[in-house]
């Protein structure tokens, strides 16, 4: 299968991996061949909590082993580096609105949904109670969460492209571990679900940023001063990603 990775084609193939050894761990590196890369190129994704390495067309398998090897110390670097997975279970601290929620199982009145959001009170940290058996709780947080994001998102969005008198074709919502927003030629607003944990400031900013782009689409002078005009102080929520986005991606990821 290795062997056939750098076969003349097709250009990519998924599934195919290598594994090295450095400083008594192993890790896995993912291989990808596109065409268009002139040279190796290693990341570490913060989300997937993976390793992918990136070769020319032409390259051999040889070559890529070797690369990767001279490389093994600073994959184990940055692997170390990522930020420690926080499991969606009873007891995590989980944000909502970009404040900390202890998750708690908690029997929930009759007519609520199976996870209840509460406030602060006593003294006690803000807690999403989610009801049921333990096993249930990732999911049923997961799905409270996206529902949460999409709430807000569509209010959102609703109320910039109002401003603009532009109007979306569809919010999509996703798991992205490398955008957390996206506009697509069609006028498809797509979404990272995870912004419902980030502070309410910077899920209005990424929606502004993705609804501007339905009037420019792409990154120029005029595509900013669109932003702008709905969010004159949009650096500050760029900040604040650059400096906390990928702490986001810890949330209910897997282990290993």
């Amino acid at each position: 299968m290795l062997r056939r990775f750098f076969a003349p084609a097709p250009p990519t193939l998924d599934g195919a991996f290598l594994e090295i050894r450095h400083d008594g761990a192993v890790y896995r590196v993912a291989l990808r061949r596109s065409r268009a890369a002139r040279r190796f190129t290693l990341r570490v994704r913060a989300g997937a909590r993976d390793v992918v390495l990136t070769a020319p067309a032409r390259a051999s398998l040889c070559e890529a082993k070797s690369f990767v090897e001279r490389h093994a110390a600073w994959v184990g670097a940055r692997l170390k580096r990522l930020p420690e997975v926080v499991p969606f279970a009873p007891g995590a601290l989980v944000p909502l609105r970009g404040e900390p929620h202890v998750v708690e199982l908690a029997r929930l009145p009759r007519g609520r949904g199976p996870v209840m959001a509460t406030a602060a009170a006593a003294g006690a940290p803000p807690r999403l109670l989610v009801g049921g058996e333990a096993e249930f709780v990732p999911r049923r947080l997961r799905d409270f969460l996206v529902k949460e994001a999409r709430r807000d998102l569509e209010a959102a969005v609703a109320r910039h492209a109002g401003r603009l008198q532009v109007v979306p074709r569809r919010i999509a919502l996703r798991d992205t571990t490398s955008r957390w927003g996206s506009c697509s030629a069609a006028g498809t607003l797509n979404f990272s679900w995870r912004l419902i944990l980030a502070p309410p400031f910077v899920l209005d900013y990424l929606a502004a940023h993705e609804v501007s782009h339905l009037v420019h689409m792409d990154h120029s002078p005029a595509f900013w001063s669109v932003v702008g005009r709905l969010i004159p102080d949009h650096e500050k929520a760029e900040a604040w990603l650059r400096a906390n986005g990928t702490g986001l991606l810890r949330f209910g990821a897997q282990e290993g």
